[in-house]
C-alpha cells in the first residue's frame, strides 16, 4: 500500500447503508408527535449526493430488502443523480433511523432501527467489486458500514483489498456513533487496521481519538473573529503529524472543527494536514440552524470534490469543503441539496442571504 497520487478522472464509488429518516416535525419531542416526515439518508449516500450534485459521477452501493420502500429509496437517488447499478437486494428490511431535532439548549436525539438490516446482514462474497471498481479512481466509506457487524467489517475489508489491489484513491470518514458499537469489539480494535489503506482519512478530533487514540487540541471560538483558533494552529500540525505516523499511506489528514454554541448555534472552521505542512479555513458563524445532519457529509463531499477539481491547490479544496458544509446547515433533510455556484458563491463572502431574483 504505498502513497500515489490522487484520482481525478474516474467514477468516485461510496459504500454504506442508506435509510429512511423518520423526523418530527417544528421540533416537536417524540412524545408530542403522532406523525413522522419520511425522507432518506445515511452518511455514505450523503456524501455521494453531494458529489452528484456538483457534477460528479458517482455510484452508491449497499444492500436493500427488494420491496417497494427500498425501490422508493433507490427512485430518490436516482433523482440525485446517483448510479444505483452497484445495489445487491437480500435481506428483510431497511435501516431506520428517527430523529427529534433540537432547538436552543435542548440537544437533538437520534434513535437507530438498524438492527438485521438488510446492509447490517451484509456479507463478503455478495457484491462484485471488481466489476464495480473497473471504471472507478476513488472508493469512499466510513466507520459506519464496519460498526454494525463483524461480518460488516469484513465486507468492508474486502472492498478496501480489492479498491487497493486496483489502485483506487481510498477515503474514509471515521465516523464514530457510539450507539452502534454493539457486537463485543471496539472502534479502536476493528477500525485501525482498516484505516491503514486509507489515502484520505476525515474526521472530527474526538472521533481521532476513539479511534486512534490521538488527545484533541479543541476549537471553542465563540465569534468569527476569535483569535483562539489561529493560536492553536501548531498544536493542529502536531495533530496532523501522529495521525500520519499511524497511517503512513494516509497524503491528507482533515479535521471539520464544530464548537456548538446551542443547538441551532454553531461555528465552523477546518484544518488540512499535507506534506507535512497545515492549511485551515476561517470561521463559518451559523446562528439559525435549519438541519446540522449531514453537515459532515456535506464537508466530505465538498472535499473529495475538491480535490478531484482542484488537484493542485489544497487550501480552495479545502475553502470549498467547508463552505458545503456551512451551506448543509441551512438545508432540511441529509442530503446537501446544494449547486457548486452557491458553494463558491459562499466562498467569495456572498452572506447577504438575499433573494436571488
Amino acid at each position: 500500500m504505498n502513497k500515489k497520487k490522487l484520482a481525478t478522472d474516474k467514477k468516485v464509488v461510496t459504500f454504506g447503508e442508506v435509510m429512511l429518516r423518520l423526523t418530527t416535525p417544528g421540533f416537536r419531542r417524540f412524545s408530542q408527535s403522532n406523525e413522522f416526515i419520511a425522507t432518506y439518508g445515511g452518511s455514505e449516500a450523503n456524501v455521494a449526493v453531494s458529489l452528484a450534485h456538483f457534477g460528479i459521477p458517482t455510484e452508491f452501493v449497499t444492500r436493500l430488502p427488494d420491496n417497494a420502500i427500498a425501490h422508493a429509496c433507490i427512485a430518490s437517488l436516482r433523482a440525485c443523480g446517483l448510479d444505483t447499478r452497484g445495489i445487491v437486494f437480500g435481506g428483510k428490511r431497511l435501516g431506520l433511523y428517527y430523529l427529534e431535532s433540537g432547538a436552543a439548549f435542548r440537544n437533538s436525539n437520534v434513535v437507530y432501527d438498524r438492527e438485521d438490516s438488510s446492509f447490517a446482514t451484509l456479507r463478503p462474497g455478495m457484491i462484485d467489486w471488481e466489476r464495480i471498481f473497473s471504471d472507478a479512481g476513488w472508493f469512499h466509506w466510513s466507520g459506519i458500514a464496519a460498526a454494525l457487524s463483524q461480518e460488516g467489517a469484513d465486507a468492508c475489508r474486502e472492498a478496501l483489498e480489492v479498491a487497493d489491489r486496483m489502485g483506487l484513491t481510498i477515503s474514509c470518514d471515521l465516523n464514530f456513533r457510539k450507539k452502534l458499537w454493539n457486537y463485543g469489539r471496539t472502534a479502536a480494535e476493528v477500525m485501525q487496521p482498516l484505516v491503514q489503506y486509507s489515502d484520505v482519512i476525515f474526521g472530527a478530533e474526538p472521533e481521532y481519538e476513539e479511534i486512534l487514540g490521538i488527545h484533541p487540541v479543541g476549537f471553542k471560538a465563540m465569534t468569527a473573529a476569535d483569535t483562539s483558533f489561529a493560536s492553536n494552529l501548531s498544536s493542529f500540525e502536531e495533530f496532523g503529524r501522529k495521525v500520519v505516523a499511524l497511517v503512513p499511506r494516509c497524503r491528507k489528514v482533515f479535521l471539520e472543527l464544530r464548537n456548538s454554541i446551542t443547538s441551532n448555534h454553531n461555528l465552523l472552521a477546518a484544518v488540512l494536514y499535507s506534506d507535512g505542512t497545515l492549511k485551515h479555513t476561517g470561521i463559518y458563524d451559523i446562528e439559525h440552524e435549519v438541519d446540522r445532519v449531514g453537515a459532515g457529509d456535506a464537508f466530505v463531499g465538498g472535499l473529495i470534490y475538491g480535490l478531484i477539481t482542484y488537484p493542485h491547490d489544497d487550501q480552495k479544496a479545502l475553502e470549498y469543503a467547508l463552505a458545503a458544509s456551512a451551506l448543509k446547515n441551512t438545508v432540511y433533510g441529509d442530503f446537501n441539496l446544494v449547486t457548486v455556484e452557491e458553494v463558491e458563491s459562499l466562498m467569495n463572502g456572498n452572506t447577504s442571504g438575499r433573494v436571488a431574483r
